[in-house]
């Protein structure tokens, strides 16, 4: 049996797994979502608890089973072209303030200064995701929610921490055999949104992502591939096509997060 935290922060339970997962199909919870079971004091994810996530374990009569994740590259690109045309002005604002930031924090790698870029490039990075996770979801955004990842101290240590440990994980992963580093490099691709949106801890937020990511991580890889030509082409473009490559590409990932982790627009 299992106690979980709804969207509204309340507790709700105790329930069995198979309910558990008829609220997942229903949409009343995801992988991302916390959960507990009965007699311990220990919260994790959805995506923790191979109780519930295991397509082995049995439903309960009549209960629906989560469906598989229907996963579509071609459509999070076409989403985010049109979430770009209605938002094209303020989506194209955003990312123009992120890219400085981006190049300030990128500055010191001139000098030999690994470390500044790794450390806070997911802060701000999680803030222009939720800014567009925001705008996918047809909910207000500002200027503001691009830089979520500063608001809360906690989220800030989160993400700092999150940075450092996946910095560490995938070079060496690189320096070993190449390969771990590349597959851990696309499985913590949402890590910095998960601490933002689901204001999950940097460990539950690693393992959360990674876990998802692993499920579909040809899918992922390929969201990320189809991404490059655009970004050289708004280079080519006399570097002015970056800015609108950049929101195209930012929104396809957006829309690929809510594809794993939350309800499709």
């Amino acid at each position: 049996m299992y106690t979980i935290i709804g969207g509204d922060g309340k507790e709700y339970g105790p329930v069995s797994a198979e309910q558990v997962r008829a609220w997942i199909a229903a949409g009343r919870a995801n992988m991302g979502t916390k959960v507990k079971a009965v007699g311990t004091d220990t919260w994790r994810t959805i995506a923790e608890v191979p109780e519930i996530t295991s397509p082995a374990a049995p439903a309960a009569p009549g209960a629906p089973s989560a469906p598989p994740v229907d996963f579509d590259i071609v459509s999070c690109y076409a989403r985010s072209w049109d979430l770009l045309k209605a938002n094209f002005w303020p989506m194209v604002g955003v990312n123009f303030l992120i890219l400085i930031l981006f190049a300030i924090i990128g500055a010191p790698q001139f000098f030999g200064i690994f470390f500044v870029s790794p450390l806070f490039g997911g802060i701000i990075a999680g803030g222009l995701y939720y800014y567009v996770l925001l705008k996918v979801r047809g909910q207000p955004a500002s200027v503001g929610d691009a830089f979520a990842g500063f608001r809360s101290g906690s989220v800030f240590l989160n993400l700092l921490v999150a940075g450092l440990l996946i910095a560490i994980f995938t070079t060496l992963g690189l320096l070993l055999i190449i390969l771990p580093g590349i597959y851990l490099m696309i499985a913590y691709l949402f890590t910095s949104l998960l601490c933002v949106d689901r204001k999950l801890g940097f460990w539950d937020a690693m393992e959360c992502s990674r876990k998802a990511v692993t499920a579909k991580w040809w899918h992922i890889l390929g969201v990320v591939l189809l991404g490059i030509p655009f970004i050289l082409l708004g280079i080519l473009a006399l570097g002015v096509g970056i800015f609108v490559a950049m929101p195209l590409v930012t929104g396809a990932f957006v829309y690929a997060y809510e594809d794993l982790f939350g309800r499709r627009s």
